[in-house]
C-alpha cells in the first residue's frame, strides 16, 4: 500500500488541528449515546489522533482501535496517545488499512472522519458489508462528507496555516477532475522562516467523490440507513441498520 502521507505527515497535525475546534464537539455529540459495553470503537484513518482523543474524551470507558496505515501519521498518533494516561491503556493502534485490520467481531461504533474519499467504490461497499455484519444492535458508524461533491476544478488556495516558534507552516491545495466521481488533489506544503521558504514538499493523491444520495443508495444495498446530523454545514452523518 502506498503511503500517501509519507511527504506530508510532519505537517498534518499542525495544519489539521484547527478544524477539530468545530469537528471535535460535533463528533462528541454524535457518539455520546454509544454503549461501550456492546463492543470496542474503531477510529478509521485515525491520522495524528485528533479524532481518537475526541472519542476517548466522549467515551471514557470505551476500548478503541485506532487504524492508521501511514507510518508517519502513526508516529504522531502514538505520541498523542502516550501523552494521555486515560488513553494509554485502552487504545490499540493498528497499522493496516481498515479492511485488512484484525478487528473484533462486534463493534459498538465506527468513526471515519475526513477519510471516506480515500476508498474506491468497491472498497466502500466492502465497508458497508462489514458494518452490516459487525455493528452491535443499536450501534452506529459516524462519518463526514467533504466538499466538493462534483468533479470540478478547484484553483490553488491556502488550505491551512500555522505557526510554531519562528516558523510558519502552510498547505496550499488545488484539485482537478480525474473521472466521473474522482478528483486529483495537488498539495504543496511549505515551511517559512520569516518570508523565506526553507522547505517545500509536493504531492498528489486521488479522492473519490461521494454525494449523500449515492451514499444512501450504497448503504441500502447492505441494509443500512443514513441520518444527517447537526450542524449541517459539517456534513456529518450517522449510519445504522435498517429497523425491522
Amino acid at each position: 500500500m502506498t503511503d500517501e502521507y509519507a511527504e506530508s505527515a510532519e505537517f498534518i497535525d499542525i495544519l489539521i488541528s484547527p478544524f477539530w475546534n468545530d469537528l471535535g464537539p460535533a463528533l462528541s455529540a454524535a457518539i455520546k449515546a454509544t454503549d461501550p459495553g456492546a463492543g470496542p470503537v474503531v477510529d478509521v484513518g485515525a491520522g495524528s489522533g485528533c479524532g481518537t482523543l475526541a472519542i476517548g474524551d466522549a467515551l471514557p470507558d470505551a476500548e478503541i482501535f485506532a487504524v492508521e496505515p501511514s507510518a508517519g501519521l502513526r508516529t504522531a498518533l502514538l505520541a498523542r496517545i502516550n501523552a494521555h494516561e486515560s488513553l494509554r491503556e485502552r487504545v490499540t493502534v493498528l497499522p493496516e488499512g481498515f479492511l485488512e485490520a484484525d478487528l473484533p467481531d462486534q463493534l459498538s461504533l465506527v468513526v471515519a472522519m475526513n477519510v471516506i474519499g480515500h476508498f474506491a467504490p468497491n472498497e466502500r461497499r466492502a465497508i458497508w458489508a462489514l458494518l452490516a455484519k459487525r455493528l452491535a444492535p443499536g450501534g452506529r458508524a459516524v462519518l463526514n462528507l467533504q466538499p466538493p461533491s462534483e468533479p470540478t476544478e478547484i484553483p490553488e488556495a491556502v488550505a491551512s496555516a500555522g505557526h510554531i516558534g519562528r516558523r510558519r507552516y502552510e498547505c496550499r491545495a488545488r484539485a482537478e477532475p480525474a473521472g466521473d466521481q474522482l478528483l486529483t488533489w495537488h498539495m504543496t506544503y511549505r515551511t517559512y522562516q520569516g518570508e523565506q521558504v526553507v522547505d517545500e514538499r509536493k504531492l498528489s493523491y486521488a479522492w473519490h467523490l461521494v454525494t449523500e444520495p449515492l451514499l444512501r443508495e450504497e448503504l441500502a444495498e447492505s441494509g443500512l440507513r443514513l441520518h444527517a446530523l447537526e450542524p449541517a454545514d459539517l456534513g456529518i452523518f450517522a449510519i445504522a441498520r435498517e429497523q425491522a
